[in-house]
């Protein structure tokens, strides 16, 4: 795909491999330079060598562990300072299959850090100066998780929630300003993804895991159509629509200076 103006600097955290490597490549094949971060430099700098030879975009590495509050900071800063990031891509993630009670604590807080606490830091560092230019787009990638936390470890499902609702959040907050959010819900996707969680992609139901690529390209394309949320595995988009129709029509009925008759006593 070719554009005829320069669409700016694409920051991707997790850029490394999986699914922030893919969205490096189709970024860059739409026009866009690159800043990439992720904690493997070595990881970085061949993957950026590779897109920059290949598309002729310029790449930049910005090595960063985001569960690192001073590296974190570092990531924000770029993101105040550089006029020229046009879009921020909130990839970096990590998962687990692993029950609750089976979990360790520890393990757990450093999921929220980097599943909640990273993306929030970096688009809040990212927005101003996009409302203040009127131009910009924020991705957040979340999960199927986010609407059915029953599947996989809570911890996890509670931190993409959270992801889905702040997109939404900002949605409306910065609707009309220039800037564009969109949350993106994959289902089970072939990467490394579930092999460091504990659970190898090979062990699961192959009708039910997406190839990478696959979804990269799908969720694109919903940006590109300008949907707020993209779940790429869903075929009945209806069924989203109706579920986001009932969620919005009880949102005015959720608070009331009364109690609902069916809490009340009946003498």
């Amino acid at each position: 795909m070719t554009h005829t103006s320069h669409p700016g600097t694409a920051l991707i955290t997790g850029a490394s491999s999986g699914i922030g490597a893919l969205y490096a490549d189709r970024l860059a094949q739409r026009g866009y330079d690159l800043i990439l971060v992720a904690r493997n430099r070595e990881r970085l700098n061949a993957l950026a060598s590779s897109i920059s030879t290949r598309t002729g975009r310029a790449v930049e590495v910005l090595q960063a562990d985001l569960n690192n509050r001073v590296e974190l900071a570092q990531v924000e800063d770029k993101l105040r300072q550089d006029a020229s990031i046009t879009l921020l891509v909130n990839n970096a993630g990590i998962g687990t299959h692993t029950p609750l009670l089976q979990s360790d604590v520890e393990k757990m807080t450093r999921m929220v850090e980097l599943n909640v606490t990273a993306p929030m830091r970096l688009a809040y560092a990212a927005a101003p100066g996009f409302v203040a230019r009127g131009r910009g787009a924020i991705i957040n990638i979340a999960s199927i998780v986010a609407i059915a936390p029953e599947i996989l470890n809570g911890v996890y499902g509670g931190s993409k929630a959270f992801v889905l609702a702040f997109s939404q959040s900002l949605q409306h907050e910065l609707n009309g300003q220039g800037v564009r959010v969109q949350a993106v819900l994959p289902g089970a996707t072939a990467t490394d993804f579930w092999a460091l969680g504990g659970l190898p992609v090979e062990h699961l139901d192959t009708s039910i895991v997406m190839r990478a690529e696959d979804l990269v390209d799908a969720a694109l394309l919903g940006f590109e159509r300008g949907e707020q949320v993209t779940i790429p595995s869903l075929h009945a988009e209806e069924k989203w629509d109706a579920y986001e129709a009932a969620r919005r029509a009880m949102a005015n009925h959720l608070s009331s200076n009364t109690v609902a008759q069916r809490y009340t006593v009946v003498n």
